[in-house]
């Protein structure tokens, strides 16, 4: 007859054999699987080599727009000088006008002559002459 302890001894067995054929693995792959892992290989590399090309492009294309954005902003503040200087130009067009429509508008008083008389000439005195 089989003993309670021969029972265990049978049972440890097979749960050891178990374990221990669990920890190995199996190291048989069907031809077709290993097919399919070295395809899904192949394209991961692909696609990762492409995240890559992409990555350096984002990359790219955000130096490029800090760039421009700067441009932008350099002559947004150039845009924004000029607009005051025209500003100011046209002011100081409209005063000068202002004073030229003003000038023209005033009666024009009667030049004052500064000049002198033309200074008299001495008279020459006829004198007798004897005869």
């Amino acid at each position: 007859m089989v003993t309670r302890r021969q029972t265990r001894r049978a049972l440890g067995a097979v749960l050891g054999a178990g374990l221990v054929l669990s920890m190995t693995g199996c190291d048989y792959w069907p031809p077709a699987l290993q097919a399919q892992i070295e395809q899904l290989r192949s394209e991961t590399q692909t696609l990762m080599m492409e995240k890559t090309q992409l990555q350096a492009q984002v990359n790219d294309l955000s130096k490029t727009k800090q760039d421009m954005q700067a441009q932008i902003d350099d002559l947004s503040r150039i845009s924004r000088e000029k607009t005051g200087m025209i500003t100011s130009l046209q002011n100081q067009l409209d005063a000068v006008r202002a004073k030229a429509v003003k000038a023209a508008a005033r009666p024009k008083a009667p030049a004052k002559t500064t000049a002198k008389p033309a200074a008299k000439q001495p008279v020459k005195k006829k004198t007798p002459t004897k005869r």
